[in-house]
């Protein structure tokens, strides 16, 4: 599958990457795919997106986590898509998506240090960055 991947535009990554958040730990709780459509919906970065490729970009991250490398297939989509400017932006997301829950799953932290890794944001900012996420999600 890998070969015939599909390309992403830069809001397609940023899907990507919630969704990807949001199935690391095989489990997409309603909480997460709300915040996703809320993204999608208001931020401005998505104004010009057309929504209805939310499912089919969806289905390549579900798709490639199935694989053996898919992991690193997705990223390479990603970071071929999203231009560096945008990779904090990805990562709040991320952890948006993750804390949307009022708390963050063994699944959810392995895929947010791999974004971190992967799109090699700095731990200073990562750590303002997942606090902020934390205190816009309290439960109480």
């Amino acid at each position: 599958m890998t070969s015939d991947l599909p390309s992403f535009s830069p809001c397609d990554a940023l899907v990507a990457v919630m969704v990807a958040t949001s199935a690391s730990d095989e489990t997409m709780r309603t909480s997460e795919l709300v915040a996703i459509q809320r993204m999608v919906d208001h931020m401005p970065i998505f104004a010009e997106y057309d929504a209805d490729r939310m499912r089919a970009v969806s289905q390549t991250v579900i798709s490639l986590f199935e694989e053996e490398e898919g992991l690193d297939a997705l990223f390479g989509l990603i970071r071929e898509a999203l231009p560096e400017r945008l990779y904090e932006t990805a990562y709040a997301m991320a952890c948006d998506v993750a804390a949307a829950d009022g708390r963050t799953y063994e699944g959810e932290i392995a895929m947010l240090a791999e974004i971190r890794h992967e799109l090699n944001i700095s731990r200073l900012h990562a750590a303002a960055i997942e606090l902020s996420a934390q205190v816009r999600h309290r439960l109480q």
